[in-house]
């Protein structure tokens, strides 16, 4: 007769060896019970085998999908513990707001003058643009700016208090250019050195430009405009001669029969000259990637707005000889801006052909390599 199901463990291939100490192991002779055993000292006894009493070689029970998920939830729980420990420092906005609103605060007279001249001056019209397009440039980047590395950058210091000296001169010394620029130097600081360099970097731009903000002191102006006046006054001298109507030049006067014309500061291209420097940046910015393409856009606006200028005097004189009252008032202002947008469509010109020779550039390498 055969033997009962408790005393036939060892001459059973599939019996479980339940002896105190032992491992709950079976025979590897096929997967028939691997979802009835279940080792729950872990996955290590699988790899190695031990002996029963009948000194066979036997195999743990391979692991249930739930033992599984338990070992690795274990593991898991410290890793991500310790990741979340070393999570990097990124840029956070209350220290920056703090201490801009703070700069705000101490450069308020600064500032409210700044305005006023914009409002004031002709020249400095594009100023109440400057800061809102900088800080459009800054949101957009601002998915760059949480996701980078912060880390104070304490030569930031050494910018705040030279913006604090530059300040003090400018205010004892009635130079408003001075203590302007103290503004941008001290927000340079700030932002050094509450956010860090990275920060800096992506900031640099958009703080660069708020130095159009900035009216050109008095006496660099005029040493610029002169000889401005006096180019655009020699080339509509020479065009309105092409054009058989008798002129005689004087300096930056021009005499037509029965009117002088007499090319002054606001007519010598030095104000579409700043504005378009600052539109040249702002269109390289929004329409090419190339950042070299920016600063060259920026080099051809002088030529561009020298040119753009002369076309103007030349075509206030074309207009006083037919009639003296398109040369005055509000025609002379329309004229003004006409020439102003073809200098515009001159830039954009500029641009599109450096990057078609850009371009072709580029498409010749590989073949020269």
């Amino acid at each position: 007769m055969g033997c009962p199901l408790t005393g036939s463990r060892h001459n059973d291939p599939g019996a479980v060896d339940q002896s105190p100490g032992s491992y709950n192991t079976v025979v590897s002779s096929g997967p028939a019970l691997l979802d009835d055993r279940i080792d729950l000292h872990g996955l290590e006894a699988w790899f190695h085998p031990v002996r029963t009493q009948s000194q066979r070689v036997v195999a743990p029970g391979f692991p249930s999908r739930a033992s599984v998920v338990l070992a690795m939830a274990t593991i898991a729980k410290p890793l991500s513990e310790s990741s979340d420990s070393q999570q990097v420092p990124t840029l956070s906005w209350k220290p920056i707001a703090w201490f801009g609103g703070l700069l705000v605060l101490c450069y308020a007279t600064v500032l409210g003058r700044l305005v006023s001249e914009w409002w004031g001056s002709e020249d400095m019209g594009h100023g109440f643009f400057v800061p809102v397009v900088a800080a459009f440039i800054v949101w957009q980047r601002r998915k760059d700016l949480a996701a980078v590395e912060t880390k104070a950058n304490y030569w930031g210091l050494p910018l705040v208090l030279l913006g604090a000296l530059m300040l003090t001169l400018g205010t004892l010394g009635a130079e408003r250019f001075i203590a302007q620029v103290a503004f941008i130097t001290s927000l340079a600081g700030v932002v050094l050195l509450t956010a860090g360099t990275k920060v800096f970097k992506l900031v640099l731009f958009p703080m660069f430009l708020l130095c159009f903000m900035i009216p050109i002191p008095q006496t660099i102006y005029s040493h610029i405009t002169l000889p401005l006046q006096i180019f655009a006054s020699a080339v509509a001298e020479t065009v309105l001669g092409w054009f058989g109507i008798p002129v005689l030049r004087h300096g930056n006067e021009l005499e037509l029969p029965g009117r002088v014309l007499n090319v002054v500061e606001a007519c010598s291209g030095i104000r579409s000259l700043i504005s378009l420097s600052f539109l040249a940046l702002v269109y390289g910015y929004f329409f090419d990637r190339e950042v070299w393409m920016r600063w060259a856009l920026l080099f051809f606006t002088i030529p561009v707005a020298i040119t753009a200028n002369a076309a103007r005097v030349t075509v206030t004189g074309l207009l006083s000889n037919a009639n003296p009252d398109l040369a005055e008032g509000l025609p002379h202002k329309i004229e003004g801006l006409v020439l102003f947008a073809v200098a515009i469509g001159l830039l954009v010109g500029v641009h599109r052909l450096l990057h078609v020779i850009h371009k072709r550039f580029r498409r010749k390498e590989p073949a020269n390599a």
